[in-house]
């Protein structure tokens, strides 16, 4: 980050026992009396946060329609100049919103009286990093044709660690590159699956290679070399660049991320750049999600002093609301008889996970876009025979109409195991229209949908 040109927001307690307010801006003058008084959000929750704590003294909007999350969402027209005519952005800095991190790269560039807001920038060792562990091995002795190969999706590994940093699909990433330091090299994994879920072989001497380019437009930054699975960048120049992985048939390239091509820094050698990327879901942590409110707190105290008190007073009384949340969960927990649940949709639950102390078994992982195959259904049902379950949970916004549907999975669960009732479990990403004309919010998410359906299915 530019040191130059955003500055730390002051640290504070977002509650009792929170740590200091998350939060990372660039630097924006204070605004005049008459000063414009508004601003943009990336999704719901930061819109509905922001909104308690600004009161009516602070005006914010957020793009994100009705029914739908931010997360790989793609905004129409020129979004960045519409929020250029406020005077901030409220986003977390996570590939999972990179519609995001494209407007408040330009607005940095571009805008110079626009401050963005990083509300997960601080939170850092909080953070639950992407699964770990030893990379996939080959599997050698199938033809593996083109139309096979699952090219929507597949991962990426820092083989320095074989932590796995993300994974492509479709036409954006979930997660991405890591920092890259001058006159290092970073070696990144590819991993290819077919569609009877076996690794590829890639390589010299196998039928399909590996290779990057740096993408049309962009600097070039980094030196490129590519050999068995692994694609090597070695940084030469500080700056923002971003390359294209292409995956070749005998020197032929035959599919490309250009959709979406990953962005990475490079950095001066020495420098604590990113090593891995997160579950961005931290806002369903009501601890965590103090803290993120108390960012919104100072951010809107940066641009409008004038107005602190009331900012200070509205940001108070909602922590306040969020930590009897908090003693909710703690509550539930204490009285449940189950450690298990099964989830039946993608995990965005992992910090309330942790927090909390019970686990959720999902076929895939934290990204509302990954496909579950057969062997991941057979999975849960193993599971909800082996801890006798008969409540499983949902997420609503997986459904085709969010609040009205189910999602096709738990149809499944229903014909192929003893699940007897399903109930929602929403990731407060965003709302739907019964749910927006009730006025409710992050808490009435949580304390009306999530509590008492995590207590049905822990028997709590």
């Amino acid at each position: 980050m530019d040191a130059t040109r955003r500055t730390l927001l002051r640290s504070g307690l977002a509650a009792a026992g929170a740590g200091a307010a998350a939060g990372c801006l660039s630097a924006g003058n204070p605004l005049s009396g008459d000063g414009d008084r508004s601003g943009y959000t990336a999704f719901f929750t930061i819109q509905d946060w922001a909104d308690r704590v600004a009161g009516d003294r602070f005006e914010l909007t957020n793009p994100v329609s009705v029914g739908q999350m931010g997360h790989g969402w793609s905004p129409d027209g020129d979004i960045a100049r519409d929020i250029a005519s406020t005077s901030a952005f409220l986003y977390l800095d996570t590939p999972e919103f990179s519609w995001a991190q494209d407007v408040a790269r330009e607005l940095d560039r571009d805008y110079d009286d626009v401050a963005t807001y990083d509300l997960i920038d601080g939170l850092g060792p909080q953070l639950i990093g992407f699964d770990s562990g030893a990379l996939p091995e080959f599997d050698y002795g199938h033809d593996h044709p083109r139309e096979s190969l699952r090219l929507d999706e597949f991962n990426i590994y820092d083989l320095r660690s074989d932590d796995q940093l993300g994974y492509w699909h479709t036409d954006h990433w979930h997660g991405g590159v890591p920092d890259v330091p001058v006159d290092s090299t970073v070696p990144i994994g590819i991993v290819i699956e077919d569609d009877r879920d076996r690794v590829v072989p890639l390589g010299d001497g196998e039928r399909y290679q590996v290779d990057a380019r740096i993408a049309d437009g962009e600097s070039d930054l980094v030196e490129i070399a590519a050999h068995e699975r692994r694609v090597e960048l070695t940084g030469t120049e500080t700056g923002r660049t971003a390359v294209v992985f292409e995956l070749r048939e005998q020197g032929e390239v035959i599919y490309e991320t250009t959709d979406e091509p990953a962005v990475f820094e490079v950095i001066e050698a020495g420098d604590t750049g990113a090593s891995e990327f997160h579950d961005p879901h931290v806002w369903v942590d009501p601890v965590l999600g103090q803290e993120m409110v108390g960012g919104i707190r100072d951010a809107l105290i940066e641009l409008d002093p004038e107005n602190s008190d009331a900012y200070e007073e509205n940001s108070a009384t909602y922590i306040e609301r969020m930590n009897e949340v908090h003693e909710e969960f703690e509550s539930l927990a204490a009285d449940a008889d189950r450690e298990v649940a099964v989830l039946a949709g993608h995990d965005a639950f992992q910090y309330l996970e942790r927090r909390y102390d019970f686990e959720l078994r999902t076929p895939t992982g934290v990204s509302p876009d990954a496909a579950e195959s057969f062997g991941d259904i057979a999975g849960l049902i193993d599971v909800i025979e082996e801890h006798d379950i008969h409540t499983v949970l949902y997420d609503p916004f997986e459904a085709p109409d969010p609040g009205v549907d189910m999602p096709q999975m738990v149809d499944v669960l229903f014909e192929n195991s003893d699940v007897e009732n399903a109930e929602p479990l929403t990731p407060v990403e965003g709302t739907t229209a019964t749910w927006e004309q009730n006025e409710w919010g992050w808490i009435e998410q949580m304390v009306n949908i999530n509590v008492p359906s995590l207590r049905t299915a822990l028997d709590a």
